[in-house]
Formats: structure tokens, sequence, C-alpha cells
């Protein structure tokens, strides 16, 4: 099975279901490169980068998961490229 890498990108402009960010976020701990937060204290929201390797339909649900959490908002770019699993 090949992998691809991509950056999943997550507004979050309600910080009442964290929580549950950061539990889907561990889940998929086994799949995640890094990840970047950065508060935007003047317009109250978060802004949250998460680089990923792993297969297309994991990289999908973990983007649709993020992305039916009230309150956020995420979005997924993908490289050009895949790569075998290793």
């Amino acid at each position: 099975m090949e992998t691809r890498v991509a950056v999943i990108s997550i507004i979050v402009e309600n910080d009442d279901n964290i929580s549950q960010l950061n539990d889907i976020l561990h889940d998929y701990g086994q799949f995640i490169l890094g990840r970047m937060g950065i508060p935007y204290r003047k317009r109250s929201i978060s802004i949250i980068s998460v680089a990923i390797e792993a297969p297309q339909d994991v990289i999908s649900a973990l983007s649709g998961k993020l992305g039916r959490i009230k309150g956020m908002s995420a979005k997924t770019v993908y490289s050009n490229n895949s790569y075998p699993a290793e």
C-alpha cells in the first residue's frame, strides 16, 4: 500500500471541543510527522497545521473526523507523489 504526505490545516473558532480534537489526533499519532499550533488571540481563534504521511484513506478519514467537530474546520493539501509503505 502506498502512502502520501499531506498537511491538514485546522481553524479552531470555538475551543469547547479541543479535547475531542486532541483525542482524534492522538488516535492517528503513528502517522503524524509534526504539529504546529498558533493562537491568534486578536481574533480568538487557533490555527493548527498537522503534517502527516499515511495511506490516502487514512488521511481522508482523519480530515473528515476533524472537519465534523463543532467549531472547527479542516482542509487537506496533498503532495503530488506517493511512496511505498515501509
